[in-house]
């Protein structure tokens, strides 16, 4: 069963007791692919779509969607900046999260960060880095969007399978507003601040093949939560749920962390 609300979807039964919070930020609709297969492996999912500009109105907005459809404390899955964003949710309402699972997250510290550009880059020949350079996605045209991500997937992924790209509504004003903060907060500190305070389990699944460095993840989250796991899957990029080889290895990984 599939329900669908303004700002949510919800799979499976009612209320939900798994969150998986997509990434962009902007990019709502992402992991509709994720949260649609747990729901169909007798998950309850709730998908729900960040609207606000600002990180903390992003965290109000989630734990309000967590309150109205939920039964906390929940699981929450949070992929790419979604992993960002179930940190500060479980560091600053942590009566709502269980537990946290973090997949694909962006490097916690900054130093990680520089090379993500360069990998990427190094997987696109020239004409694909210059037409990827020419779009603009952040415009909100759905056919601009879509390719985009499907280039992004070439450098992003290590053997795609054959399952279709969800649409993704992506929203520019929030990613420049909510990203710029972000990156700030990841700079200044403030981000590995908020994972400190995390007291719920922690789990991070990671591609070996995503161009955000793993190490960028495992060093500083263990460092912060000593306690956290951390799992890397082998010729596995960004998406793992896409991942021709993966996507097996992914869905045991992340069911034994949601059990």
């Amino acid at each position: 069963m599939i329900q669908m609300q303004q700002d949510v979807r919800q799979y499976g039964d009612m209320p939900s007791r798994v969150v998986v919070l997509h990434g962009g930020p902007g990019g709502a609709g992402e992991v509709e692919p994720l949260a649609r297969e747990l729901g169909n492996r007798g998950h309850a999912v709730l998908e729900p779509f960040q609207t606000c500009q600002t990180v903390g109105g992003q965290v109000d907005e989630l734990s309000s969607h967590i309150e109205r459809f939920c039964a906390p404390p929940v699981t929450v899955i949070g992929w790419s900046w979604g992993a960002w964003l179930g940190c500060l949710l479980a560091a600053q309402r942590g009566m709502l999260v269980r537990r946290l699972i973090l997949v694909g997250s962006g490097p916690f510290e900054e130093s990680y960060a520089s090379a993500i550009r360069t990998t990427k880059n190094s997987r696109l020949t020239k004409d694909q880095r210059k037409e990827i350079s020419q779009l603009r996605p952040t415009e909100g045209d759905p056919a601009e969007v879509a390719r985009f991500i499907a280039l992004s997937d070439i450098a992003d992924t290590y053997a795609r399978d054959t399952s279709q790209q969800p649409f993704v509504a992506f929203d520019g004003a929030i990613h420049a507003a909510v990203w710029a903060e972000a990156v700030d907060m990841r700079r200044n500190g403030a981000l590995l601040e908020a994972v400190c305070a995390i007291r719920c389990p922690v789990v991070a699944i990671h591609g070996d093949y995503d161009p955000r460095p793993s190490e960028g993840v495992q060093i500083p989250l263990r460092a912060a939560l000593p306690s956290a796991d951390f799992v890397q899957l082998e010729r596995c990029g960004h998406k793992p749920w896409q991942e021709t080889f993966a996507k097996a290895d992914f869905y045991r990984a992340l069911e034994a962390a949601i059990v």
